[in-house]
């Protein structure tokens, strides 16, 4: 009976204790959270993993935010999985209903997240959970860069830098929809899938002339960032727009001479009703999401360094196989 309870006590969950490499990863047991005023125990059943996890993981986003975190700390926002209790001012959601959305501080990385019922949408039946934990950060971040920043319309040119990934994957299919002509920037090995989610011209980064695409957009967004980012200045149109999702360098002086806009990258509030209605998207077909890995919980560290290599595909996620 003591062994019962302090199961249903307790959860396996992934931490860092310490600032480091994936390694610095743990799958251990921890206690088990209890919903709160306005949320729900969601029993996980797969999480998104996103650049933000590994940035807070290694240190880089308390060196470059000064962002402090509570030690040790379960990362992970994106998830899907089931509502298993419903703490007080809860009527939204019933036990057993399959949700997905984003935690308010992080600790999807674990079978069980307390998660305010307002961040929550309902799944459709169409979708996995798998699909559902690659959605919520990725399309939130790439709808906000087309119609929030970008303000892409129809007829216009638009430029995805690091089309083949998380968010570039969503960015392409946000800018179709809105009846934007697409340039997909990525490697030749990912031709065929930039081709599939409806892109009009695939560049390939590692072998094409970057002077050929100057003047070619009116708007950049560009999931990648780094330091070499002048090429991408030059192939905004003079008065257009260039929407920085990665961290990147871009010469303000090239970018005043040109006459382009760099446009920070704003979030808005998380709508639960606009992931719904992505949801839905995704269940007629008119949207995709690709995973392009899916690893157990205790696998972390491996999909932390696949993120972090900028080579995965798509999203990556983890299965909590609870």
């Amino acid at each position: 009976m003591e062994k019962e309870q302090r199961k249903r006590e307790t959860m396996n969950a992934v931490r860092f204790h310490e600032y480091g490499p994936p390694e610095a990863l743990r799958f251990e047991q921890v206690p088990r959270p209890v919903a709160g005023a306005g949320e729900v125990l969601v029993r996980v059943r797969a999480a998104g993993v996103n650049p933000g996890d590994w940035q807070m993981r290694s240190g880089w986003a308390a060196e470059k935010f000064g962002l402090s975190l509570t030690l040790p700390f379960t990362p992970g926002y994106d998830l899907a999985g089931v509502v298993e209790a419903a703490g007080p001012g809860t009527e939204r959601y019933r036990i057993g209903d399959r949700v997905f959305g984003m935690t308010a501080t992080a600790g999807a990385y674990a079978e069980y997240a307390a998660v305010p019922a307002s961040r929550l949408a309902p799944l459709p039946v169409e979708l996995d959970d798998e699909q559902a934990a690659g959605v919520p950060m990725s399309a939130f971040t790439a709808w906000t860069a087309v119609h929030g920043q970008a303000l892409l319309s129809p007829g216009q040119t638009a430029l995805i830098n690091g089309a083949s990934g998380g968010v570039g994957h969503f960015a392409v299919q946000f800018a179709k929809l809105a009846g934007a002509r697409v340039i997909a920037v990525t490697s030749g090995r990912n031709r065929a899938f930039a081709d599939s989610l409806g892109a009009d011209e695939v560049f390939d980064y590692t072998a094409d002339d970057w002077a050929e695409l100057e003047g070619a957009a009116d708007a950049v967004i560009d999931t990648v960032g780094g330091e070499r980012t002048d090429a991408l200045v030059r192939s905004v149109r003079q008065g257009g727009t260039l929407v920085p999702v990665g961290w990147g360098q871009y010469s303000p002086a090239l970018a005043e001479t040109i006459g382009v806009r760099v446009q920070e990258l704003l979030m808005a509030p998380f709508d639960a009703d606009r992931l719904a209605r992505i949801g839905e998207r995704l269940a007629s077909g008119d949207l995709r999401v690709e995973i392009g890995a899916a690893m157990r919980l205790a696998e972390a560290a491996s999909a932390h360094a696949l993120s972090e290599s900028r080579r995965a595909r798509g999203k990556i996620v983890l299965r909590t196989e609870a």
